[in-house]
C-alpha cells in the first residue's frame, strides 16, 4: 500500500462502531485511536493532559475543544507512518474544522443505524462487570437468564443503558454530530453505510476501505 490512510468513524452510541472498527483494523492493520479509553488512560497515568481532562470530567464538564484537539494532534504523533482509524473524535463541528486544518483525512466512515433499533438492542443489554462480558436478551442470550455464562455471577444493566439515559445521548449526539457529518460531506469525503446489525454494515466498509486502498496503491 503506497498511501497513509487517514479514516474516522462517525456513529451514534450502540451503532455498532467498537465491532466495526475492531473488523477494520484487523482487516487492514490500521492503528486504532479510540479518543475515549485514550483519554481515560492519560487520566489513569495523571499525565498532564490527563489531569487537566478530569477537571472538566468530574464536574460532568466535557473536555474543552482546544484541548482535545492538542491531545488528538499528540497522539496521532505516535502513529508514524502508519494508517489509522480515528474513533470518537471529532464531536463537535468546531474539533473537526480546526482538526480539518492539521490533517486532511481521507475518509469519514459514517454508521447509519436506526435510532429505533438502537434503543432496542441496548434495553436488552446486560453486562458481567468484572470481565467486560456482554449479553443481549435477543442475541448473544446467557445460558441462564441473567447470569455470566463463564463465572455464574449476576449481571447487571448498566445506568446509561437504560431507556431514558440512551434516549437522551442519542438526541445529544445527533445535535453535535450532525454539523460534523455534513462538514465531511461538503468536503467529499462521508461514506454513509446503512444497516441494522454489525453484521451487516461491516461488510459493506470493508469493501469500501478495500477499494479506496486499490485506487491509491494504483495511483
Amino acid at each position: 500500500m503506497n498511501t497513509v490512510l487517514k479514516t474516522v468513524i462517525l456513529g451514534a452510541p450502540g451503532s455498532g462502531k467498537g465491532t466495526i472498527s475492531s473488523r477494520i483494523i484487523k482487516a487492514f492493520n490500521m492503528d486504532y485511536i479510540s479518543s475515549g479509553d485514550r483519554l481515560r488512560q492519560h487520566i489513569k497515568e495523571k499525565t498532564p493532559i490527563g489531569l487537566e481532562a478530569s477537571k472538566y470530567i468530574k464536574d460532568g464538564k466535557l473536555v474543552p475543544d482546544d484541548l482535545m484537539i492538542k491531545f488528538i494532534s499528540e497522539e496521532l504523533k505516535k502513529v508514524k507512518s502508519k494508517p489509522w482509524l480515528l474513533d470518537g473524535f471529532p464531536r463537535t463541528l468546531f474539533q473537526a474544522q480546526a482538526f480539518w486544518k492539521e490533517e486532511k483525512l481521507d475518509l469519514a466512515v459514517n454508521l447509519v443505524v436506526p435510532f429505533s433499533v438502537i434503543m432496542e438492542r441496548v434495553e436488552g443489554r446486560m453486562v458481567h462487570l468484572q470481565s467486560g462480558r456482554v449479553y443481549n436478551s435477543s442475541f448473544n442470550i446467557p445460558k441462564v437468564p441473567g447470569v455470566d455464562d463463564v463465572t455464574g455471577e449476576p449481571l447487571i444493566k448498566r445506568e446509561d443503558d437504560k431507556p431514558e439515559v440512551v434516549k437522551k445521548r442519542l438526541e445529544v449526539y445527533d445535535k453535535m454530530t450532525r454539523p460534523v457529518i455534513e462538514f465531511y460531506r461538503e468536503k467529499g469525503i462521508l461514506k454513509d453505510f446503512h444497516g441494522e446489525t454489525s453484521d451487516a454494515i461491516s461488510p459493506q466498509v470493508l469493501k469500501e476501505l478495500s477499494n479506496y486502498m486499490r485506487l491509491e496503491g494504483s495511483q
